[in-house]
């Protein structure tokens, strides 16, 4: 068995210091994708720290957007008023992903860092580039019904798993960090990485930096919001397709729209394409199909999931004209 020290943060700079002073320290939120990962011997850190203590905040701004703490567990988002009636999409996705069980350890910094549930990332019998770079790809080639139609390359073709990312990306959440080097900000559109020739790097986090905090700017038409999730079942398991979807109809107009797909890409896929065609136009069928053709143009299926695409486009539509029928 390979020795795991252990160590609890008790703020962000102790946290940060632990990290950075530890060889092969990892962050431990919930632990509900890192400890799986490390039994599958997938992940091996010599050291844990455990970022719990950190802030469960969950609180209103004065603009009217909202602050989430890295720490807060997901049940505790999903049952948030303020979420549930300014964001009714983050607080169903949430309740989308996982069991009751998984949702009550889980925390929001841990979803969005969580890793792909490619079956072969996980066998380490398996050639995969993003556990052994240089190794290969044999989802590719393989059996590849869940992989992405989107944002793939050559070096890889898994999805991120997260539901609550795909509505948090769909709302211009902005991902607020601390590290050795200090704190910033970013959109969480731009922290996760494409795969490209390395997807072995997820993400533009660097060595010890730490999520503290997600914002969600106001953004009214958000009460206005869903999130729909296309799987095998109906509980307990990864979509196939989800889409994450506000809009803002006036006088039978698309005034503004939010948009973004999960289960298709390496990524949270922001629909901007979806979007730009979609503003201006009337909230019509035909219009919400066309918008999904334009988003989907690029995509490419494999062997086992080109049906995908076509799944993809019908659930964009239907939910954008669920959403545009209950403003009409």
């Amino acid at each position: 068995m390979r020795p795991v020290t252990y160590a609890r943060a008790s703020s962000v700079p102790d946290a940060i210091r632990l990290a950075e002073t530890t060889s092969g320290a990892r962050y431990l939120g919930g632990g509900t994708n890192l400890v799986d990962l490390m039994r599958e011997t997938v992940e091996q850190p010599e050291a844990l720290v455990d970022v719990t203590a950190l802030s469960t905040d969950i609180e209103a701004t004065r603009g009217g957007g909202l602050v989430i703490g890295a720490a807060a567990k997901n049940t505790a988002l999903a049952g948030n008023r303020t979420v549930r009636e300014r964001y009714p999409v983050l607080a169903r996705a949430v309740l989308a992903g996982g069991s009751a069980q998984i949702r009550n350890m889980a925390t929001v910094g841990g979803n969005i860092l969580q890793r792909t549930r490619c079956t072969y990332f996980y066998d380490d019998a398996a050639r995969c580039n993003k556990r052994v770079p240089g190794a290969g790809c044999d989802a590719i080639d393989g059996f590849n019904r869940m992989h992405a139609i989107l944002g793939g390359s050559s070096a890889c073709v898994a999805t991120h798993p997260s539901d609550m990312c795909v509505a948090l990306v769909a709302l211009d959440a902005i991902v607020h960090t601390d590290g050795p080097a200090g704190s910033r900000s970013m959109p969480l559109a731009d922290l996760h990485r494409l795969p490209g020739k390395r997807p072995d790097i997820e993400t533009e986090l660097t060595p010890s930096e730490l999520i503290t905090a997600v914002e969600l700017p106001p953004l009214p038409f958000a009460a206005r919001s869903t999130y729909r999730k296309v799987r095998d079942r109906a509980s307990y398991a990864f979509a196939l397709v989800s889409v994450a979807a506000a809009l803002d109809v006036t006088d039978g107009t698309v005034r503004d729209v939010r948009l973004a797909l999960g289960g298709v890409a390496p990524k949270p896929w922001r629909a901007w394409k979806a979007e730009e065609a979609l503003r201006g136009q009337p909230a019509t069928g035909a219009s919400f199909d066309a918008a999904a053709g334009a988003e989907l143009a690029d995509a490419a299926g494999l062997r086992d999931n080109g049906f995908k695409i076509e799944l993809a486009r019908r659930t964009i539509t239907a939910v954008l004209a669920g959403l545009a029928g209950e403003q009409a």
